[in-house]
């Protein structure tokens, strides 16, 4: 065999336990949290030595940065990418809500990785925070960016504030989350629905609002 030929198996073979590390890592870190990520616990899910887990991060701090990554992608690819379809304005924005919506109604029961770090890092400066905060502010920033352009659509009152409206909706998912995983209050979902509709109330127009039966 070529020594090209082998030299490409063995990154892929390289690239492919690599992710496999990854996605258990991110299944302890919804559990545990990133804080409690190690190389040792890892190592003993995966059923590999700690070296090679090693080998393949270098440090701690780059297994955590890993895990966001991994983390923001597979969020990306459930709730904005699919909502892209949508037309821009406020079916867009619907689209990133339900979306979003179906993610915390796993993470109930899993964990949330952004909102989890935010506790574990708001007050730890590093690179782990940094990959965190950026992961969030990139989501925030979609989510602006739909409820701008649905203004812009005349989907809008003339005079909604965009910030705010874009901060009304994060809210209801922090609330949701907080609500129903750490108070187990029942109905918390149905809450966050009706809290969205609401928001539509008061900044969309009357022609952009549901009909109701």
């Amino acid at each position: 065999m070529p020594a090209g030929s082998r030299g490409e198996r063995a990154l892929q073979k390289g690239q492919q336990t690599k992710q496999l590390i990854v996605d258990a890592a991110l299944g302890l870190a919804e559990q545990i949290g990133l804080e409690g990520l190690s190389i040792g616990a890892l190592a003993e899910v995966t059923r590999m030595s700690k070296s090679g887990v090693f080998a393949h991060f270098g440090s701690r701090e780059e297994l955590q940065i890993s895990v966001i990554r991994e983390y923001y992608k597979r969020f990306a690819d459930e709730v904005f990418f699919p909502a892209m379809d949508e037309p821009r304005g406020l079916p867009r924005v619907r689209a990133l809500f339900a979306n979003w919506m179906k993610r915390v109604a796993v993470e109930i029961q899993s964990g949330c990785i952004f909102i989890s770090g935010a506790v574990e890092f708001d007050d730890r400066p590093g690179p782990v925070r940094d990959a965190l905060a950026s992961s969030v502010q990139t989501w925030l920033a979609a989510m602006y960016r739909a409820v701008v352009q649905a203004k812009e659509a005349g989907h809008l009152v003339a005079d909604a504030d965009e910030h705010q409206m874009a901060f009304e909706i994060h809210g209801l998912i922090l609330a949701l989350h907080y609500e129903a995983r750490f108070l187990k209050n029942p109905g918390a979902i149905d809450r966050a629905n009706t809290g969205f509709e609401n928001i539509l109330l008061r900044y969309g127009k009357s022609v952009t609002r549901p009909s109701r039966t």
